[in-house]
């Protein structure tokens, strides 16, 4: 009897270290955080390796890339040469900026086609618009058609197994009438093609709510930008936790905006130690935020 009883409190101490287990275990080192690397903009070109050996040191796991071309790839580097050292430091790359030439402005689709296959051979899951240049977007008129070629764009990323993605800034929040272009683009783009990336401290800065975007557009927001706003100067960034946005609030939305990346990224205000910044941010999302 003494035996069995042994045999059934051992065997419940061992249930109960198994459910346990998963949560203690939980560390900031499990916890996934992205860089954009353009925040390393100064750095990176000059020494890719050595910049992405410090950003995997400084706790991160994923990667946003910025800078390609057709002709000069990544700042010379090519996309199979740019995934073995991603590969050596245990870093991701999830998503990309593409500028896609002047894809935007006539439909070329050369540089299009080119960030597809850069995209395949790095393993990213996602191609991502991440600017309109100012001629290209200066009417309504305009938003509608960019609306259709990204939905094109989308296409022939999703026939590649990729997915679109646009991120915004600002501007895309200028009237027209009672419209605006970020909502032309919203309305007008084939969710299954075109997914967004937000950035909050743009959508803050534009005067809007992030929170009201979601509720509005459930789950199209798969990967945003989290950076904060300087408390005295808006024009400016902050390291995440030292600002003026309430990122506790914004994380608690994540389900319903159908985030499922984040990437920590400065703009301004990045120096002397950029390093230092994002690597400030990136400790304080993984204590207060995940």
């Amino acid at each position: 009897m003494l035996t069995k009883i042994k045999l059934i409190v051992s065997s419940c101490l061992v249930a109960v270290v198994t459910l346990l287990t998963p949560a203690m275990a939980s560390t900031n080192d499990d916890k996934v955080v992205g860089l954009q690397l353009y925040s390393l903009r100064e750095e990176f070109p000059k020494d890719i390796k050595g910049t992405l050996e410090k950003v995997a040191k400084a706790g991160f796991k994923e990667v946003e890339l910025y800078g390609f071309s057709k002709k000069t790839q990544f700042f010379g580097m090519s996309a199979t040469e740019l995934k073995a050292l991603l590969d050596a430091n245990g870093l991701k790359a999830v998503s990309g900026h593409y500028m896609l030439g002047t894809y935007l402005a006539d439909g070329n689709q050369e540089e299009l086609i080119a960030a597809i296959e850069a995209c395949k051979t790095l393993g990213s899951k996602y191609l991502t618009v991440p600017y309109i240049l100012p001629d290209v977007r200066k009417t309504e008129a305009d938003y509608h058609r960019i609306a259709k070629l990204l939905n094109v764009a989308g296409k022939m990323a999703k026939k590649a197994g990729l997915q679109l993605a646009y991120h915004n800034h600002d501007f895309e929040f200028t009237k027209f009438g009672d419209t605006n272009g970020f909502d032309i683009l919203l309305k007008e783009t084939k969710k299954k093609l075109v997914q967004f990336e937000l950035d909050l401290y743009w959508v803050v800065r534009s005067g809007n709510d992030p929170k009201t975007l979601f509720a509005a557009n459930k789950r199209r927001f798969s990967m945003w930008h989290v950076k904060d706003m300087d408390k005295n100067d808006p024009k400016l960034n902050a390291e995440v936790g030292t600002g003026s946005i309430d990122f506790k609030s914004i994380f608690a939305e994540a389900k319903l905006s159908g985030m499922k990346h984040f990437f920590v990224e400065h703009e301004t205000n990045y120096k002397p130690d950029p390093l230092g910044s994002v690597t400030k941010s990136c400790e304080y999302i993984k204590k207060e935020l995940l």
